[in-house]
């Protein structure tokens, strides 16, 4: 384990705005589409809670990350996008970054951890990027795509301290509060951080008797960790689930957090398979296990939420075979 102390704290001017919110939403109308809620009998039998589930899992590219990646490279200046773009991930911010590439004609490579699933591995090929699969954890691929980037002069797009990805993913919880007003309390998926960071700045802008907790792997739970003792840390980083499967924390995602959750809270990857099973079985709706991990939260503490009105975001969908036939065998 490493433990670092913050550095002091970033100016305002660093961190994106409900403004900046705004402006996303304008950029990104026709790249990205607005997602249904859905309300399922068997999850507020499950939960004794009232479920609202944003379903950025019919996003283009199956997960929300396309929304961030989308306004980053439409913000960015042609010149910039000249020289290409070169991005790390896991799977989702890959596919995000490889379609808005796509979208914007700009070259682009991704760095995967070796063994990546391949649902996704396949979906950003399928977008034109080039892949190249370095070691074997989120945090290997993110020193070769930074030293990749340094070496040909592209841009590095980093999953989580992006102001303009953190403005990009903050257009669903906008959507979020006006398709479900009056919502008691939202959960929100972390990995780097970009959702439950937006999921705040907008909240506190729109729909400030909101209660914003996130909620990561406890067998990745470097996030959490960073936000409890206020210090960006190191974690283990063992989760199934790999779009919350991030060794670290990062400044920009944690001082919107810091300013903004209400609580940050742990699940165990089999919670969030039983939470898999239940988005299949009572709502028919496929979800990768970062998806599924604010419906664990919630129902691995019931008497938190029962008789609340509680959003859940299901960020994605691309989940790979061996994943669903865990999923339908959770309890």
């Amino acid at each position: 384990m490493t433990l670092a102390t913050l550095p002091p704290l970033l100016s305002p001017a660093a961190l994106p705005t409900i403004a900046d919110v705004l402006a996303a939403q304008a950029r990104l109308e026709g790249p990205v589409v607005r997602t249904p809620v859905g309300r399922y009998a068997e999850l507020d039998r499950a939960t004794d809670a009232a479920i609202v589930v944003k379903h950025e899992n019919q996003q283009r590219t199956g997960a929300f990350k396309a929304r961030g990646a989308s306004n980053l490279l439409l913000a960015m200046a042609q010149a910039e996008r000249a020289r290409g773009v070169v991005a790390y991930s896991t799977g989702n911010h890959a596919q995000g970054v490889a379609y808005a590439a796509r979208l914007t004609g700009t070259t682009c490579t991704i760095v995967m951890p070796d063994d990546p699933n391949p649902v996704k591995l396949r979906a950003v090929r399928d977008q034109g990027a080039d892949v190249l699969l370095h070691g074997a954890t989120f945090d290997d691929a993110r020193t070769r795509a930074t030293a990749l980037a340094q070496d040909s002069g592209a841009r590095l797009v980093g999953a989580a301290n992006e102001p303009d990805i953190i403005a990009g993913v903050g257009t669903l919880y906008l959507e979020l509060f006006q398709q479900a007003p009056g919502l008691d309390i939202l959960v929100v998926p972390v990995g780097g951080g970009s959702g439950a960071a937006a999921a705040g700045l907008v909240a506190a802008a729109v729909a400030p008797g909101t209660a914003v907790i996130g909620v990561q792997s406890a067998a990745s739970p470097a996030a959490h960790d960073s936000w409890h003792t206020g210090a960006l840390v190191q974690r283990a980083n063992t989760t199934r689930a790999e779009g919350l499967a991030v060794g670290c924390g990062f400044e920009v995602t944690q001082a919107l957090m810091r300013d903004h959750l209400t609580d940050f809270v742990l699940v165990t990857d089999d919670q969030i398979a039983a939470a898999q099973h239940l988005y299949l079985t009572g709502a028919h709706t496929v979800a990768e296990g970062a998806g599924a991990a604010a419906l664990a939260a919630v129902l691995a503490d019931p008497d938190r939420f029962a008789g609340r009105r509680v959003g859940v975001v299901c960020t994605g969908g691309n989940a790979s075979g061996d994943e669903l036939r865990r999923a339908l065998s959770a309890a």
